[in-house]
């Protein structure tokens, strides 16, 4: 399929403005990049009952923020199913205010209370801080829920890119915890741990995610080059520690057709499969990394937001 119209306008766009690309930027300036560009696309932001900034407990002593979204008034007699997410930006960028409007539109659409975890980022903090915050954060939520009239036993784990391998990496350690999750929502999620497929040697430069920013990215989060092995840095291919993947959270998981990460997404996908696991599978055509958050501009995103919004209702039993 060629590009979506709107995408190579965006790619058009993006080329005229020249701006300097992530790898030639430091980390601070490459979020203050992403943190003032990231709403451009964006859908308006939808109206909750509560948005409320938390202070979540980690196990190395430390609080991160996570952002609490409650779409209507909580009703303990009925309490709400919960969305765990985790932003994408290379564990280097984005924020819970990046995906505000993200968790914002999962809120309204799948009728469920998202809690936006802001695990904390590379270089400052190596792998594997941001796994261990994003797991910390959802066995929070588990223990805490009836606070915050939320059913502990519908939980959801979500995220893109970057954000997909923590959701991905958390459904598994839920598993074996004994609190699984119902649903693991992998947006473009990055799985591989040498980036060598062919969808990277092909859309290496002019899709937006380039090579070089996805190694700035991974050269800041891993503390040498063993981590990459890890299981839980590449779950589709990291030999140390790698678990059993069978009986993890039923998936759904997008990937786009000009996406460098588009054939590990998939090979991820018949992973999950083999190992007798209920996946669906659902490739975008025409579009790019990113593109859940170019909403306010593309239609096909708002529609594959739709479609994701409907596989958490599914799961959390709120609708079709």
């Amino acid at each position: 399929m060629p590009l979506n119209a709107k995408i190579a306008l965006v790619l058009d766009m993006v080329a005229r403005a020249g701006r300097t690309p992530y790898h030639q930027m430091t980390p601070q300036e490459a979020r203050a990049s992403y943190e003032k560009s990231a709403s451009v696309l964006e859908i308006a932001s939808a109206p909750m009952h509560s948005v409320e900034d938390l202070q979540v407990p980690t196990r190395d002593g430390t609080t991160i923020r996570a952002r609490l979204y409650l779409p209507v008034e909580p009703q303990w007699s009925e309490p709400l199913p919960a969305l765990v997410y985790f932003h994408g930006g290379g564990f280097t960028v984005g924020s819970v205010d990046t995906h505000d409007a993200l968790c914002r539109m999962f809120a309204r659409d799948a009728r469920c209370a998202v809690l936006s975890v802001d695990y904390r980022l590379a270089p400052e903090h190596k792998f594997p801080t941001a796994v261990n915050d994003a797991f910390d954060a959802y066995a929070w939520l588990h223990a805490h829920a009836a606070e915050y009239a939320i059913d502990e036993k519908r939980l959801a784990l979500g995220g893109d890119s970057a954000g997909g391998t923590l959701a991905t990496v958390c459904a598994v350690l839920a598993r074996d915890a004994g609190m699984p999750a119902v649903l693991q929502l992998l947006i473009y999620p990055g799985t591989g741990a040498h980036q060598q497929t062919a969808s990277h040697q092909r859309l290496a430069d002019g899709y937006l995610l380039t090579a070089p920013t996805v190694q700035w990215f991974f050269n800041h989060y891993v503390r040498d080059v063993s981590d990459r092995d890890d299981w839980r840095f590449a779950p589709l291919d990291g030999t140390r520690g790698a678990p059993d993947f069978r009986g993890v959270a039923p998936t759904w998981i997008a990937v786009a057709e000009f996406d460098p990460l588009v054939d590990e997404g998939e090979a991820y996908a018949q992973k999950l499969r083999a190992a007798g696991n209920a996946v669906t599978l659902v490739r975008f055509d025409g579009m790019i990394h990113e593109f859940f958050k170019m909403g306010g501009f593309v239609e096909d995103a708002r529609r594959a937001q739709a479609q994701a919004a409907q596989a958490l209702r599914v799961a959390f039993g709120t609708g079709d």
